[in-house]
């Protein structure tokens, strides 16, 4: 039996209508990990301190500073990596936007091929990389990032080798 299986431009650029949650692992994980390590470094500094003979008062004062201190710690720590990958991001939103205005049929051609390189025929591909809005205000710069980084992630799934960066 022969099926006819077409792909739409609405069908490329489309969201998945199912509810995957997988986007959601990174800030779970990071959840279960911070609680984790909160409540080990906590206790070992309440056992500690309970070691050396103190009082009841004592050890519950040092449970609670270093609750505190570690709180302080992880939040520092967050707005540390946010920063960073924030400036990683608008540097190669920059980088995008620069190569858009000097090569703008280049960067279309660029895009087109990461679309098929995910699977769309080349003429699909290049319907879907015109039909999408482009400017050089960083629309195009975003979405060609955007593609690339899941093109990466799935390749990297898939266990196919990943392309630079």
């Amino acid at each position: 039996m022969w099926c006819d299986v077409r792909v739409t431009f609405f069908d490329a650029v489309a969201g998945q209508p199912e509810g995957h949650r997988a986007g959601r692992a990174g800030w779970l994980r990071a959840a279960v990990l911070g609680a984790n390590d909160g409540l080990v470094s906590t206790s070992s500094l309440m056992v500690g301190v309970a070691a050396s003979g103190a009082s009841t008062g004592a050890i519950l004062t040092a449970g609670i500073a270093g609750l505190a201190a570690g709180a302080m710690a992880m939040a520092a720590g967050e707005y540390v990596s946010v920063s960073s990958q924030s400036d990683v991001e608008r540097a190669d939103r920059e980088m995008e936007i620069n190569h858009l205005a000097a090569d703008p049929p280049g960067e279309l051609e660029e895009l087109t091929q990461i679309y098929q390189a995910r699977g769309l025929p080349r003429e699909l591909a290049e319907q879907v990389q015109l039909g999408l809005p482009m400017s050089v205000t960083g629309a195009q710069s975003r979405r060609v990032l955007a593609v690339m980084e899941a093109a990466r992630e799935s390749a990297a799934d898939d266990g196919r080798p990943v392309a630079p960066r």
